[in-house]
């Protein structure tokens, strides 16, 4: 069984439905003793990071989150879920992330002229292999929507990553905590290949 984080964030509802066409039985919680009892857990998420963390602190999630982490369960984090991974955000200063990954968010430059937030589809490139990755191309694009984007600070974590003016962490992973700044649920066959590849581990 998978679990899906449920502290009241966008986009929730698009990524229980991917996973059931994958064929995974799914319970979309915030109840501590499912979410630590799950085979698998993804932490998703549309919003802001302030306010998200707030969510979490409120429903009881940070520890029930750092236990399943440190548990061995396999998790993943998307978009939002990915930033509050890490340590903190110039979204909102002075607020802790989760702190599981050592890195920050950090928000695009306007020096690119790009637009702002990056919405829409981007490339790939793998820096390291990961089983979450299996089986998908080297340049393989997938969708984003984002302003704020990671820059983790050991490179070891770093997967995949994607350029947008700036050099973006796209992906990450160490140990059993694998997490991407776009959305698979929403990245066509690619993304649901990447989701079909957590499910499977």
């Amino acid at each position: 069984m998978i679990a899906v984080i449920d502290y009241d964030a966008g986009n929730i509802k698009s990524v229980e439905k991917a996973l059931e066409s994958l064929g995974a039985e799914v319970v979309v919680t915030r109840d501590s003793e499912v979410l630590l009892s799950a085979d698998k857990v993804i932490l998703p998420g549309v919003g802001a990071f302030g306010d998200a963390m707030s969510r979490l602190e409120e429903y009881g999630l940070v520890s029930v989150i750092k236990q399943i982490v440190q548990k061995g369960t396999p998790f993943m984090g998307i978009c939002l879920g990915l930033q509050l991974l890490f340590d903190s955000s110039e979204e909102a200063p002075g607020v802790k992330g989760l702190g599981i990954l050592p890195g920050k968010i950090v928000r695009f430059s306007d020096e690119f002229g790009l637009k702002i937030p990056q919405i829409g589809w981007n490339a790939l490139t793998f820096t390291r292999a990961c089983p979450v990755f299996e089986g998908i191309e080297d340049g393989a694009f997938v969708y984003f929507v984002h302003s704020y984007y990671l820059k983790a600070e050991n490179e070891n974590d770093v997967i995949a990553t994607c350029e947008y003016g700036n050099h973006v962490h796209a992906a990450v992973n160490r140990g059993n905590v694998y997490a991407c700044q776009f959305h698979p649920e929403k990245s066509s066959s690619v993304g649901l290949k990447i989701l079909s590849n957590f499910i499977d581990l």
